[in-house]
C-alpha cells in the first residue's frame, strides 16, 4: 500500500490544534464599523484596521458605485499594457499632493507594494539592513530582491551603526527599511534617528509606514510628516487598505526613485490593475482626510483613554504608542481562551500569536477606531475587566 503523502499535513494540523496555535477565521456578516455581525451575532469590533471608520462612509460607497458606471468592473489589464486609466492617475497626483512628495505609485495592496520597491533597489550585491520585527511583507520583498538581509535590534539606531558599519563595505550599496508603527506592538520606529544614521554612510532609506497612514502627522500625512523629513527620506511604503478604509499600496518618494520603479515593479508589470470602484473610493478618502482632522483626532482620543483605563484596571499593553493597544498575554491557550470569553460577551478581540508574534508572546490585539464613541469603549472596557478576572489575569 503506498505511503500516505499527506501524512505531514495531518500531523502539522494537530499539534497546532494542541499548541493552541491553530488559526479560528470568523465570519462577518456585516461592513466594517465599530459594530459588526461575526459568525451570525452582534459584537463590538476590536479587531479591523478601520481606524478612521471610512470602510463603510457614505462618499466612498457613492464614490464606488459612480466609478462602476462609468468605469465598469475592472481594467482587465495590467498597468504597463492597458490597464492605467486616468483614475489611477488621478489617485497618484492626489496621494502626493497630500504627502508632500514628488511622485506616487499605486498598486494593488501594500503586501504587493513592498515586493514592487525592494527588489529594483537591491540586488545580490547589495545589503538590506532590516528592523528584526519588521512586517513579513518586507521580509519576503528582501527575499525577493536576492540582498543580503542584515538584522538590526529593534528600533535601535546604534545596533543599526553597528551593523552598517560591519556589512556595508562589503556590498556595492545599502537599503535600511523598517516599519513605521509596528503592528503587533504600536510601537513607532525613531525614523528621524535611524534616517541619522543612515545618512552618515549613504544608505537608501525606506519605511512602510501601513499603520501611520491616516494615523500619524498632521491630518494623517504619515510618519515621515510626523518627524518633518520631508525631502530627506527616500521611499514611503503606505496601504489603503487601513485608515482610508479601501484597498490597494502606495510607494511614495521623489519622481526619479518612483520612475524607476515603474519600469521594475513586478506587481506593476504582471498583475491586474487597482479595480475602477476601489481607485474611486481612495479618491473619495483622501478628499475626506484633506478636508477635516477630525476624525484623526478623534482617534487618538479613544486610544489615550482605552490604554489608560486598560492600564488603570492591570492590564499589561506593551509598549504601544498607537492607537493599537495589545493586551500581552503570553500563553497562547490563554489568549485563545480569553478571546472566546469576550465573544461570548459581545467583544471581538482576535487572539495573536506565533508565528504572528514570537513564542511565548501571545496577545489579544485591540485596535482602537474613530468609529467608536466613548460608550463602545466603556462597554468592551467591562467586558475586559470581566474576562480579565475569571481568568486570573487581573485581580
Amino acid at each position: 500500500m503506498a505511503e500516505d503523502k499527506l501524512a505531514f499535513i495531518r500531523a502539522e494540523m494537530n499539534q497546532l490544534r494542541e499548541s493552541g496555535l491553530s488559526i479560528n477565521i470568523r465570519t462577518m456578516g456585516s461592513p466594517a464599523d465599530a459594530w459588526m455581525i461575526v459568525d451570525g451575532r452582534r459584537v463590538l469590533n476590536f479587531c479591523t484596521n478601520n481606524y478612521l471608520g471610512l470602510a463603510n462612509h457614505p462618499r466612498l460607497k457613492e464614490a464606488a458605485r459612480d466609478a462602476v458606471e462609468q468605469w465598469g468592473v475592472g481594467p482587465a489589464a495590467v498597468r504597463t499594457i492597458a490597464g492605467t486609466q486616468e483614475l489611477h492617475l488621478e489617485l497618484e497626483r492626489r496621494l502626493a499632493a497630500f504627502k508632500k512628495v514628488e511622485d506616487t505609485l499605486y498598486v494593488q495592496s501594500g503586501f504587493c507594494a513592498n515586493q514592487a520597491a525592494i527588489p529594483p533597489l537591491v540586488g545580490k550585491e547589495d545589503v538590506i539592513f532590516s528592523d528584526r520585527l519588521n512586517h513579513a511583507s518586507i521580509i519576503d520583498g528582501a527575499r525577493l530582491s536576492g540582498a543580503k538581509v542584515v538584522v538590526y535590534d529593534h528600533c535601535n539606531p546604534s545596533d543599526l551603526e553597528v551593523k552598517i558599519r560591519e556589512h556595508l563595505p562589503a556590498g556595492r550599496r545599502g537599503l535600511l527599511v523598517t516599519d513605521g508603527v509596528f503592528s503587533m506592538d504600536g510601537d513607532i520606529a525613531p525614523l528621524d534617528r535611524l534616517t541619522e544614521v543612515a545618512g552618515q554612510f549613504g544608505v537608501l532609506t525606506m519605511v512602510d509606514d501601513a499603520h501611520g497612514e491616516g494615523v500619524l502627522g498632521s491630518g494623517g500625512r504619515g510618519i515621515v510628516d510626523h518627524f518633518g523629513l520631508h525631502g530627506v527620506f527616500d521611499i514611503e511604503i503606505g496601504t489603503l487598505s487601513k485608515a482610508f478604509g479601501v484597498v490597494g499600496g502606495v510607494i511614495a518618494g521623489r519622481k526619479l526613485i518612483i520612475d524607476y520603479i515603474r519600469q521594475k515593479a513586478r506587481p506593476l508589470l504582471f498583475s491586474s490593475a487597482v479595480t475602477p470602484a476601489d481607485t474611486a473610493a481612495c479618491l473619495a478618502a483622501v478628499g475626506l482626510l484633506e478636508e477635516s482632522e477630525d476624525r484623526v483626532h478623534r482617534l487618538w482620543d479613544n486610544a489615550g483613554y482605552f490604554r489608560s483605563e486598560m492600564q488603570r484596571l492591570g492590564f499589561d499593553t506593551g509598549r504601544s504608542q498607537t492607537p493599537i493597544v495589545p493586551i500581552m498575554l503570553g500563553d497562547a491557550t490563554l489568549a485563545k481562551e480569553f478571546s472566546s470569553e469576550l465573544f461570548e460577551t459581545g467583544v471581538f478581540a482576535m487572539a495573536i500569536g506565533f508565528p504572528t508574534v514570537p513564542q511565548g508572546m501571545a496577545r489579544l490585539r485591540v485596535m482602537n477606531t474613530a468609529a467608536h464613541s466613548r460608550d463602545d469603549l466603556n462597554v468592551g472596557l467591562e467586558a475586559f475587566e470581566k474576562v480579565g478576572r475569571k481568568l486570573g489575569v487581573t485581580k
